[in-house]
C-alpha cells in the first residue's frame, strides 16, 4: 500500500512520511518506560493482541529503560510536558523501531490506536513516519438513548464502547428516563429490562480501561412520563391528566411540578442511588423540553413570575443537590436559550449542553451567548438516525461539521454526539456508525478531518469492509429521506408515513406518488450494492439483515404512501403481508442486540400500521 492510501480515523493533526520502511520481526519487546508502568499495561496488551492478529508476531512486555536497544520493537514513554495537550502523543516509526511518547497514559493509548490502524493496513512492512497529534476538544462524547425503547445487552454496549474508543471518544452517556434498576422504585422499570447497578459498575470499569468516562445521565424535570404514569408518582406531575405540547396532546403527564416538595425529594432519591455506581464526577440531569410547565399546577406562579424564572428556580435546586454530592452538573440548554435573560443567573461551574440536530442549527449564535456569559458548554449535534429508520445522512454530516466549527470558534469545552430513539427506536444501531465516525473525527481535529472521506473510513473501521461498499450503502440509504420531496425537521417523511394514519398521510403538503416512486427506485439502486460487500466483522450477517430490514421498511413506506394517496401499486392485503414480515424481522434484529423490555412498545407502532390494512 502506498503512503497516500493510508486511511486513519481520526486523521492526525500532523503526519510526515520519511520515505523508508520498517520490517517488523518476531520476538521483539514492548517497553513501558513510565514512572507507573501499570498505567500502560492495558494499552500495551491491547496493542500486543492487535500485532498478533494482524501479523502473527509475538512481542513480550517489559518495563523500565535499561532494555538492550536491539531487542526493542516498540517503546511507550511517558514524559512530563512531552506534548502540547495532555491527551496528545508523538508516534515515530523509523528504520530501527517504533516509539510512542506522551504526557499522560491517555495520550499513549491514543497513539497506540493510530499505530494499530496503520498496522491493519500495512502488516509487518510499515512506512517510516512521524505523527504529532492532539485533540481540539478535551471532551469528545457520545450520548446513547436507552429509554425509547431499546435497552442494549451488555455485549452490545461493550462492542460499542470498543468502537468509540478506537476513534478516540472519551465520554459516554446512557440517556436514562426509567431504565436504571432503582431499588427504591421497582414499579417504574418492572417491564423495561433495565441496567442494574452491577452492570453499570462493570461498564464503568470497561470504559475506564479505554480512557472513556462513563457519565451518569438521568432526566430530572421533563421527560418524566414513565414515572408519572404510576399512581405513586402522578401527584408530582405538573399536569397529572395530560397536557398540550408542540407534538400534540399528551394523555399522560410529562413534567414534574417544580413547586411540589416531593419532586425534589424524588430527584434526591435518584441521585443517591444512581451516582455511586459511576466514577465520573459529572452528571447530566437533562431538564430539557419541559413543554407543559405552566399549564397545570404552576400556572399561577408562572403568570406572576414568568415561565423562565420558575424553570430557573427548580434548575438551581437540582444544581445544589448535584453540588452537595460533589459533581458537576450538565444540563440541556434549550430552555435557557429560549429565555436568554436566565443565562447570567446560572452558576459558573455548570456545563450547558447546546443541542440542535438540523444542518442550520444556530450553534454560532448560541455559542456566542454562552461564551459571553462565561459558561462552560458543549456543542451537541446528532447522528440524525432517529425518526428515519435509515438515517438522514446529508443533514447529519452538515450538523456535525457545523457544531465542531462553531464550538471551536466560541470555546466549547466538549463535543457530544447524540443518538436518540424517538418513536420506537426503529433505526438499527449500524445506521448511526457514519455519524459516530464523522463526529469523532471532527471532535478530535477539525481542520485535519473536515475533508474526511467518511464513506471509506467508516466502511473500513466500522463495517470491516475494505472495498468501501458498506460505507457507501449506509451513506446512500441514509439519503433516501431526500427523495420523496417534502422535508421535515428532526424527522423524515418516509418515517412519518409508517407512523401516521392514511388520512394524515394524504394531507401531507407536497407528497406525491411520483416522489414516492422516485424514492422506491433510489432505494432499489442503493441496495444492489449489498451482495458485493465483504464485511469481515464478527456480526457481518446481522448488519446485512439490519440494512435489508431498513431498506424494506422504507420501500414499504413508499408503497403505503401511494396507497394512502389513492394511487396504490400494492393493495391492503399485500401491504398487510409485508407488515407481518417486517414485524417478524424487527423482532429478530431487536433481540440480537437488545433486551426484550421495550420491544412490545416499539412493535405496537408497527402493529398499528398493519391494522390500517385490515380495516381497509
Amino acid at each position: 500500500m502506498s503512503n497516500d492510501k493510508l486511511m486513519l480515523l481520526p486523521v492526525p493533526r500532523h503526519i510526515t512520511f520519511l520515505g523508508k520502511k520498517l520490517t517488523l520481526s518476531d520476538r521483539q519487546l514492548i517497553v513501558l518506560n513510565s514512572p507507573n508502568p501499570l498505567n500502560l499495561r492495558f494499552t500495551a496488551t491491547r496493542f500486543q493482541q492487535c500485532l498478533r492478529d494482524q501479523t502473527g508476531l509475538s512481542w513480550d512486555l517489559v518495563a523500565g529503560n535499561s532494555v538492550p536497544s536491539e531487542q526493542i520493537g516498540l517503546t511507550f514513554a511517558i514524559r512530563p510536558a512531552a506534548t502540547p495537550h495532555p491527551q496528545g502523543y508523538t508516534l515515530s516509526i523509523t528504520g530501527t523501531g517504533i516509539s510512542i511518547t506522551a504526557t499522560t497514559p491517555a495520550g499513549a493509548f491514543y497513539g497506540s490506536l493510530t499505530l494499530g490502524q496503520i498496522l491493519s493496513q500495512y502488516g509487518n512492512e510499515l512506512p517510516t513516519l512521524q505523527i504529532k497529534d492532539w485533540p481540539d476538544f478535551a471532551y469528545r462524547g457520545v450520548m446513547f438513548d436507552v429509554s425509547r425503547d431499546k435497552v442494549p445487552t451488555m455485549q452490545t454496549l461493550f462492542e460499542l464502547v470498543d468502537m468509540l474508543a478506537s476513534w478516540k471518544i472519551n465520554q459516554f452517556q446512557l440517556y436514562t428516563e426509567h431504565t436504571f434498576a432503582y431499588r427504591r422504585h421497582p414499579e417504574v422499570w418492572a417491564d423495561a429490562s433495565p441496567l442494574t447497578g452491577e452492570e453499570i459498575l462493570a461498564l464503568d470499569a470497561y470504559c475506564r480501561e479505554r480512557f472513556i468516562e462513563l457519565v451518569p445521565n438521568q432526566n430530572c424535570f421533563g421527560h418524566m412520563r414513565r414515572w408519572l404514569v404510576h399512581d405513586r408518582y402522578r401527584p408530582l406531575a405538573e399536569c397529572p391528566a395530560g397536557c398540550d405540547t408542540a407534538w400534540g396532546f399528551f394523555e399522560d403527564p410529562f413534567t414534574l411540578c417544580p413547586g411540589d416538595p416531593g419532586s425534589l425529594d424524588l430527584i434526591r432519591s435518584l441521585m443517591d442511588e444512581l451516582l455511586p455506581h459511576f466514577g465520573s464526577r459529572q452528571f447530566n440531569v437533562g431538564c430539557d423540553e419541559t413543554v407543559d410547565l405552566g399549564q397545570g399546577r404552576s400556572r399561577k406562579r408562572v403568570a406572576e413570575q414568568g415561565l423562565g424564572q420558575i424553570y430557573l428556580d427548580f434548575l438551581l435546586k437540582i444544581y445544589r443537590e448535584v453540588s452537595v454530592r460533589e459533581h458537576t452538573m450538565q444540563f440541556w440548554g434549550d430552555i435557557v436559550m429560549a429565555h436568554p435573560e436566565l443565562v447570567s443567573h446560572l452558576p459558573q461551574d455548570v456545563i450547558a449542553l447546546e443541542w440542535g440536530y438540523e444542518a442550520d442549527h444556530p450553534f454560532a449564535e448560541r455559542g456566542a451567548k454562552l461564551a459571553a456569559a462565561g459558561l462552560p458548554f458543549y456543542v451537541c449535534p446528532g447522528t440524525s438516525s432517529w425518526n428515519s429508520v435509515a438515517g438522514r445522512t446529508d443533514n447529519a454530516l452538515a450538523n456535525l461539521r457545523r457544531a465542531a466549527e462553531q464550538g471551536l470558534k466560541h470555546g466549547a469545552g466538549g463535543y457530544l454526539i447524540t443518538d436518540w430513539g424517538d418513536n420506537g427506536h426503529w433505526q438499527p444501531l449500524p445506521v448511526s456508525y457514519l455519524g459516530f465516525a464523522s463526529g469523532a473525527a471532527l471532535a478530535w481535529a477539525y481542520a485535519a478531518n473536515i475533508e474526511l472521506d467518511v464513506i471509506e473510513t467508516s466502511s473500513r473501521f466500522a463495517f470491516g469492509d475494505e472495498q468501501g461498499i458498506m460505507g457507501r450503502l449506509a451513506h446512500d440509504l441514509g439519503n433516501a429521506y431526500l427523495q420523496p420531496g417534502p422535508l421535515v425537521p428532526n424527522d423524515s417523511i418516509l418515517f412519518q408515513i409508517l407512523q401516521q394514519r392514511p388520512p394524515e398521510i394524504a394531507a401531507v403538503e407536497g407528497l406525491t406518488a411520483a416522489g414516492l416512486v422516485k424514492a422506491l427506485t433510489f432505494i432499489d439502486q442503493v441496495m444492489v450494492m449489498l451482495p458485493q460487500a465483504e464485511n469481515s466483522t464478527a456480526g457481518a450477517e446481522l448488519v446485512r439483515r439490519e440494512f435489508l430490514w431498513a431498506a424494506d421498511m422504507l420501500r414499504h413506506a413508499c408503497r403505503r404512501g401511494m396507497w394512502a394517496l389513492g394511487q396504490a401499486l400494492t393493495g391492503p392485503r399485500e401491504l398487510a403481508s409485508e407488515a407481518d414480515k417486517l414485524l417478524a424481522e424487527h423482532q429478530y434484529i431487536w433481540t440480537a442486540r437488545n433486551r426484550p423490555g421495550g420491544l412490545k412498545d416499539s412493535q405496537a407502532r408497527l402493529e398499528r400500521m398493519r391494522r390500517d390494512y385490515e380495516e381497509a
